[in-house]
């Protein structure tokens, strides 16, 4: 089986999704699925990977060799955003594939924030509710870690360090990571 994570901007994007989908598939029992990045074609941003013509473009390319396409894009502080995700999901499942859109509270690094040990003096509420999280906690935590130069901006090493930890992560976004993980999961014990 395979999976395709639809990132906004894979660039950096990447570096989150690969390794926390990789692991919360191990910890959902299904190791053995393989689990890719959308690379092309490059939306390169919300407002394109929010267009349905887009999105058929990545489901023509990529639909032959994918049994789960997974749609992973920042809230913003959009409050409606959900509503356009899911009918995204409804246009493009059917017999042959289901896709699956989350939007993370409020950007990507949220996730991976959440599967760290933070400086003490950070409060998980504050970094929840925070819509610039990655301007506001997670950049400076790269500079703090002496990481900020690395790949993806210190993404992938702060990525492959939270994604050993899925039941934080699971635990601490319930609203976007876990109701995505459920509903991924829901889906592979009916197949």
């Amino acid at each position: 089986m395979n999976v395709l994570i639809i990132p906004e901007d894979f660039r950096k994007d990447q570096y989150i999704l690969k390794p926390l989908f990789s692991r919360l598939l191990q910890a959902i029992g299904r190791p053995r699925i393989r689990v890719e990045i959308c690379r092309a074609p490059l939306l390169g941003g919300v407002g394109e990977a929010l267009k349905s013509e887009r999105i058929a473009d990545v489901v023509r390319k990529h639909g032959g060799m994918t049994d789960i396409f997974i749609l992973c894009i920042d809230r913003d502080g959009d409050t409606n955003r959900r509503q356009r995700l899911n009918r995204i999901e409804s246009e493009f499942t059917d017999d042959r594939r289901v896709f699956l859109a989350e939007h993370a509270w409020e950007e990507l690094e949220t996730w991976v924030l959440a599967g760290l040990n933070l400086p003490s003096e950070w409060r998980w509420t504050d970094v929840r509710a925070e819509v610039s999280v990655k301007e506001r906690y997670f950049e400076p935590l790269a500079v703090w870690r002496n990481i900020a130069d690395a790949r993806g901006g210190g993404r992938k090493t702060l990525g492959e360090e939270a994604a050993r930890n899925i039941p934080a992560i699971r635990r601490k976004c319930p609203e976007d990571f876990n109701a995505l993980a459920q509903r991924l999961e829901t889906h592979l014990q009916s197949n």
